[in-house]
């Protein structure tokens, strides 16, 4: 069995000169974690930069589900390599189709006009929250058998929800949560962070759309999937370090949640945004 650690699921094995193949984790989840798929693209991709040059932003779109059973196939295009940015298309392949794409944006660092308007929720301090997985190590036999044997797979995260509820028997609240997150590891460079920070990015943050509505994501009436997913890096971050991720949901309507995240390290400073926009379609019992 492979290690189980992110550094091994984000450690590309090239092809051909822009061509890329990762192996697949199976979180439990109805397809292939959307999470993957995004670090593993941007891993892809920052094999083909110009040295010195670091992701500041990416714009992605699910375009169907991928197997979590088989390994994805990345195509790095080259858009451009300008002074001090590059460009960088990146498609995933499964089964000979498209499931994904990616267009990511790296800078050479500058210094700039610079400014901070975003407070860093007051919550707990991560220590004083109990680990999520702890729930489901508790409750372990009404979890699914795919689920319970996905458990090793979610542990090189350590998660830990303010203020968390019974994700299997939700209550109608407020659309926003916070959530304090690490590595179980440390990376090598800041590409790597990076990548697992996007790997990250996709824990728990469209059900943040879900809390107004009290329904779990585990309800066999519901369909959930990501449509895209954008991120935004404002500073160098070390992801063995504890950072809150703060998501919000401004809007749900016509089968989409629409979700917005902000990573603050333990300093306060706002080192990551995200954005999002989700299927989630009630249907019938068949």
């Amino acid at each position: 069995m492979q290690n189980i650690n992110l550094s091994t699921l984000l450690s590309m094995e090239k092809l051909e000169e822009g061509l890329f193949r990762g192996q697949s984790w199976d979180l439990g989840f109805r397809a292939l974690f959307g999470g993957q798929v995004m670090g593993q693209a941007l891993a892809a991709a920052q094999r083909t930069i110009p040295e010195g040059r670091i992701s500041h932003s990416f714009h992605s779109y699910f375009l169907l589900p991928g197997d979590a059973n088989k390994p994805v196939v990345y195509d790095v295009e080259n858009v451009r390599d300008g002074r001090t940015f590059s460009t960088r298309r990146i498609k995933a392949i499964q089964n000979g189709k498209n499931i994904f794409y990616m267009t990511a944006s790296f800078q050479l660092p500058e210094e700039g006009l610079s400014h901070q308007y975003a407070d860093m929720p007051d919550v707990p301090k991560p220590e004083d929250v109990k680990p999520d997985i702890k729930f489901y190590e508790d409750c372990i036999d009404q979890l699914s058998e795919r689920m319970r044997e996905a458990l090793s797979y979610h542990r090189p995260l350590d998660i830990r929800s303010v203020n968390a509820g019974d994700p299997l028997k939700p209550e109608i609240s407020e659309p926003e949560r916070c959530v304090w997150m690490k590595a179980n590891e440390s990376f090598a460079n800041i590409h790597l962070n990076q990548a697992a920070l996007a790997y990250a990015s996709d824990y728990h943050f469209l059900a943040t759309s879900l809390q107004p509505h009290g329904i779990s994501v585990r309800n066999r009436n519901l369909r959930m999937a990501t449509i895209d997913h954008a991120m935004w890096f404002h500073h160098p971050i070390k992801f063995d370090e504890w950072l809150l991720y703060k998501t919000v949901s401004p809007f749900s309507g016509g089968a989409r949640g629409l979700v917005r995240g902000q990573f603050f390290n333990q300093k306060g400073l706002l080192v990551a945004t995200t954005m999002q926009e989700g299927l989630m379609r009630q249907v019938e019992d068949k």
